[in-house]
């Protein structure tokens, strides 16, 4: 199943395939690792990327040990630009073209229904993954995912919003709220993609547990409830458009609330890659494989939810296996 797992001490060479449309992680996820040359980010199609990278000082990049050294985009002229940009020596035409030649690839396409596609070459060849979010948006895509990890595949996936800096702190201590009883986070863009990075944020401060979800809207105006086990239910209101909807959060507990705002998307991809080097080089998960699983499951039971009249979807009737 390829090279010796884990990875260890070793100088890692990762490459990296895109994009999608509306998602420059190519460009900033590359970036993060190499450095990047500011003239040409400055002009690429993604200005925010450009901002927000611009504001960091050059310490601030860099993972060690760690490169960026291969990128294959559908199109060709989309991965010669991410390599000018963020200095990414080798262009391929074809993804397997990176077989033999780098240690981990970084999927960074955002659309779940062809993941299993584009990853099955390198889960073949036993290279370690990262999976942009969300990994799936189908129940049978989840239970191919699920069977690679059962068969010993090396894979990581998440949403960078796991790791918002202003929302670490209450992931194991919010007693100052009392017993959470209600989150509200909003998110924009579209359920099957961008409904994962709210579903993620609000994760970690319930943990597993989460049984049913609810889809009352639309394809463009989404109203999604959740119930967890403790009791907590969660709203996400997520509409195309809604740009106001990034970086705020409501907790609401039996004894107090708050507000959290966040907009440093820097921190958050930094954090998401520097564990993705450390699963690399350990062999350990910095979460369960059990929570993107029930992840999935929320996010494929709210389509199924809205495509089905608005009806209360049980994660229990969405098989992994």
């Amino acid at each position: 199943m390829g090279q010796t797992w884990p990875l260890g001490n070793q100088n890692l060479k990762i490459g990296i395939m895109g994009m999608t449309e509306g998602n420059g992680h190519p460009y900033s996820w590359s970036a993060i690792y190499n450095h990047y040359n500011q003239s040409y980010m400055d002009q690429c199609p993604y200005p925010g990327i450009a901002t927000y990278l611009n504001k960091q000082p050059r310490e601030t990049f860099g993972i060690e040990g760690a490169r960026i050294t291969h990128i294959f985009c559908n199109d060709r002229k989309d991965a010669e630009d991410v390599a000018r940009c963020s200095l990414i020596p080798t262009v391929v035409d074809k993804p397997e073209e990176m077989i033999g030649e780098v240690d981990a690839v970084i999927c960074a396409t955002d659309i779940g229904s062809e993941h299993v596609d584009r990853c099955r070459p390198f889960m073949e060849a036993g290279i370690p993954m990262f999976i942009d979010k969300p990994m799936v948006d189908n129940e049978a895509d989840l239970r191919t995912f699920v069977r690679w990890h059962d068969e010993g595949r090396h894979f990581l996936s998440s949403s960078s919003n796991r790791y918002i800096k202003s929302m670490e702190p209450y992931h194991q201590n919010h007693y100052e709220l009392g017993k959470l009883m209600y989150i509200c986070q909003p998110m924009t863009k579209k359920w099957e993609t961008y409904g994962i990075h709210a579903l993620e944020c609000m994760y970690p401060l319930l943990g597993e547990g989460f049984e049913s979800v609810q889809n009352t809207g639309t394809t463009e105006r989404n109203m999604v409830h959740i119930r967890h086990v403790s009791g907590c239910d969660i709203h996400i209101p997520l509409s195309k458009g809604m740009g106001g909807a990034f970086g705020t959060r409501m907790l609401i507990g039996s004894a107090g609330s708050r507000v959290i705002t966040d907009t440093d998307t820097f921190y958050a991809f930094k954090k998401q890659m520097v564990n993705f080097v450390g699963y690399l080089r350990t062999g350990e998960e910095p979460y369960p494989f059990t929570q993107t699983i029930e992840l999935m499951k929320l996010l494929i039971g709210a389509v199924i939810s809205r495509e089905d009249g608005g009806r209360r979807v049980l994660l229990s009737e969405i098989k992994e296996r």
